[in-house]
């Protein structure tokens, strides 16, 4: 099997080297090519282009970053900003990007700043709609294990929140309840309920960890989107956890049995209803204490600390990729798992004193002498055109 491919959703903050966050993208939508406003014009958004290849992903997460820092240098001294909320202050209220989009106008009145957050979403292409919906039910009850990889919003308005993915712990999914699909026409079926009923507003109001993609939804679809994901500004690291997504659906492929519905023996009478309970759960869970989480396992409903069950899908998956070229992109995992994610970082500093206005400052500059760093390492000419 050859690689599938891959995308991303990059949503950044813009703003001040001090970190306060400042609406740009109304601007930078009108500048720069490839970017898209979200409904708060304090978070701008890119979508790279799908490879196959690691190494062409790389550059596609860079490229747009180094254009947006070269565009904001020329509008004053801002940069881009780390974390999935706003850390440092400015919850209180809306900044809407295009005044005039009723769209963004239900979304202010109904959600709030709620919505205003910075993530990832990656998509991974699945030709074959069957197949897709089967990768979807697998990934939906694991969909905890990358929140727990990628948290990275302990902080709002200065404060610490008791959460890892503030973002996610707030995030209003919508509608409440979307179950495991256990086809394709089932998917459309229950996607025009919602939109008949208005629970959704359009084929793109489908707020859950994971969705169904393609260019004509339910009907025509082409990929996998885990939006469960904080930010994760360290390309490296967001590689590695897209590398092990990939894995993981490779496997699936491989031993079509992998199916939730199919192999756990979590209840006899309504395992869509037992699942989604426990997988509920476990959001929650890992959105408090990310990779610490206690969480229950699908299969059959065992405790197991979420990194010690990433642990266990790295060694099955780890061969996967091995034989395929990109066990390299895979293993800067372990590092995640050793050194804890951003989240877990910026708290175990702040429990050695510093304030989250100088976490966030220092990271500012971290990853902005990262993203030089990798990019005179690893974007040559040729993967750069």
């Amino acid at each position: 099997m050859s690689l599938l491919s891959k995308g991303f959703e990059v949503e950044m903050y813009t703003g001040t080297p001090e970190g306060k966050i400042v609406g740009l993208s109304d601007r930078i939508v009108q500048a720069l090519d490839g970017f898209v406003r979200e409904p708060d014009r304090r978070n701008v958004e890119y979508t790279t282009a799908p490879f196959c290849g690691y190494d062409r992903l790389l550059c596609a997460l860079l490229k747009p970053r180094q254009v947006l820092r070269a565009y904001l240098q020329t509008l004053g001294d801002y940069t881009l900003i780390p974390g999935s909320t706003m850390s440092l202050g400015g919850s209180d209220r809306f900044y809407r990007s295009d005044p005039n989009n009723p769209y963004h106008e239900y979304i202010e009145q109904t959600y709030g700043t709620d919505v205003v957050t910075a993530s990832i979403h990656i998509n991974i292409g699945i030709e074959d709609p069957e197949v897709l919906m089967q990768a979807c039910r697998l990934i939906r009850v694991e969909a905890p294990l990358y929140l727990a990889l990628s948290a990275s919003s302990p902080f709002v308005d200065g404060q610490v929140t008791g959460n890892h993915s503030t973002r996610w712990q707030m995030f209003p999914k919508t509608p409440q309840h979307v179950p495991l699909f256990e086809s394709h026409s089932h998917f459309i079926r229950w996607t025009e309920e919602q939109l008949i009923t208005k629970k959704m507003r359009n084929v793109r109001h489908l707020w859950s960890a994971v969705r169904p993609n393609g260019d004509r939804r339910p009907y025509n679809l082409n990929r996998l989107e885990l939006r469960i994901c904080d930010l994760v500004v360290d390309p490296l690291a967001l590689l590695a956890i897209t590398a092990l997504l990939e894995a993981r659906i490779m496997q699936m492929i491989d031993n079509p049995e992998l199916d939730p519905l199919q192999q756990s023996n979590l209840s006899a009478n309504d395992l869509q209803s037992e699942l989604m309970a426990l997988t509920d759960q476990n959001e929650i869970l890992a959105a408090r204490n990310s990779l610490d989480a206690e969480l229950r396992h699908w299969l059959d409903g065992r405790k197991i600390v979420a990194r010690d069950w990433i642990e266990e899908i790295y060694a099955q998956v780890y061969p996967i990729a091995k034989q395929r070229g990109f066990s390299c992109f895979l293993s800067p995992l372990q590092k995640v798992l050793r050194q804890g994610n951003t989240a877990q970082q910026w708290l175990e500093l702040y429990a050695q004193g510093m304030q989250p206005v100088e976490i966030i400052q220092q990271d500012i500059q971290n990853i902005a002498k990262q993203e030089r760093d990798l990019e005179y390492a690893v974007c040559p000419p040729a993967l750069i055109a």
